[in-house]
Parts: structure tokens; sequence; C-alpha cells
């Protein structure tokens, strides 16, 4: 799978953190009151990608940081550097090694459902089941599973740690698992507007749909 169509898993998971909510249940209560209570959010994240044996292949660190609605940044710092840029309803991929950047518009890079969740116009329950998943590894899980075949992932489990954002698992149709366990993280502190702008590196290819 190449690095566009991993990113676009990414960003299902962003639309899902950045518009919803549910009620029931504790998992699904702290869910709720997490995405309505939180305005920005600053965190750092390891993320571990793993392939259909179930082994570890790939690790990566960085930075994420959110503000609703439908802004949110990517900066991956090791072992390589790459960059996720949402913002006024484009997505910039930037990969600096090959010095890269692919432009797409929201909808078409996490799937017109997802998209729309980042504006609140979808309602949740019409489109994705909702299951608890209870605690693990410390923190209180969420599965949301599409009821439509070409969402492009079959679930996104949300781990919650203390009323707040702690980890999340994505499982794609390709059979590779991606978890994200967040550290450090920061709700509702001014976010510089800037994180969200994107300007192409001279003599980066730019490549837009």
């Amino acid at each position: 799978m190449n690095k566009i169509n991993y990113f676009r898993l990414i960003l299902l998971a962003l639309a899902f953190i950045s518009g919803a909510g549910y009620a029931e249940d504790r998992p699904v209560r702290e869910l709720k009151a997490f995405l309505s209570g939180t305005r920005t959010l600053t965190a750092d994240f390891k993320q571990v990608l793993i392939n259909e044996a179930g082994n570890p292949v790939q690790t990566s660190f960085g930075v994420f940081y959110l503000q609703r609605p439908g802004k949110f940044r990517w900066d991956y710092k090791k072992p390589i550097q790459q960059q996720i840029i949402s913002n006024a309803g484009k997505v910039w991929f930037y990969d600096p090694d090959l010095e890269q950047v692919t432009v797409k518009k929201l909808d078409e890079s996490v799937g017109s459902t997802p998209a729309l969740l980042l504006s609140g116009e979808v309602s949740l329950e019409d489109n994705f089941t909702m299951e608890k998943q209870g605690e693990d590894e410390g923190l209180l899980w969420v599965k949301l599973v599409p009821k439509h075949e070409e969402s492009g992932f079959k679930y996104v489990l949300i781990g919650l740690s203390g009323g707040t954002l702690g980890g999340m698992e994505l499982s794609d149709n390709f059979g590779q698992l991606t978890r994200i366990y967040f550290s450090n993280v920061v709700t509702n502190r001014e976010v510089k507007p800037d994180l969200f702008q994107f300007n192409a590196p001279k003599g980066a290819d730019v490549f837009s749909d």
C-alpha cells in the first residue's frame, strides 16, 4: 500500500474525531463528552503499522494538532519526516524525501461520509455502528464500524484515558492494522493558525487533483 493510501486511513479516523457523538454506555458517554468539549488538541504520538501476520513493520513518532472543525496536522518526525495538513476543504500530503506534494479535496481523500463528519452534517448513527469495547491497556474503547463498503476501512477503535484521547486502532481492507498511542495530550489551548497553512517548498513537485 503506497504512502498516500496509508495516510488516507489516518484521515478517516480524524474525520471521526472531528465530528460526532453518541449517548449510552460509559465509553460512548465519555467519547461524546470529549468530542463536544474539545475545540483544539495537541499531542505527541507513536504510530505502529502491523502486517497481516500480526508483526510490527514500521514505528513512527511525531506530533498531532487538531482544531475543529476540519483542521488537523500530522507531523511525522521519526524515522522519516512527513506531513499531512487539512484546511479549507483540502488535504496536503508532503514527503520531504521525495520532494513531493500531493493536494486533494477532502472528500476525495477520506471518502464522502467521513469527510462530512468534520462539519457535523452527517449523523453518525446513519453511517456507522457504534460498539462499546470495554477497557484494555488502561483505556476505554469504542468501536466504529462503517455501514457502507466504500469506506476503505473495516473499523476504527477510539481509546479514551481520563476523558481524553489516548489511542486509536484502524483496520484497513488489506489486512493491516495501524495503532496510534497519544501522550502529552493538551486540549482547548490556543493553536497557532499558521500550523494549518501549507506552502509548497521551493523545488518540490506538486500534484493536484
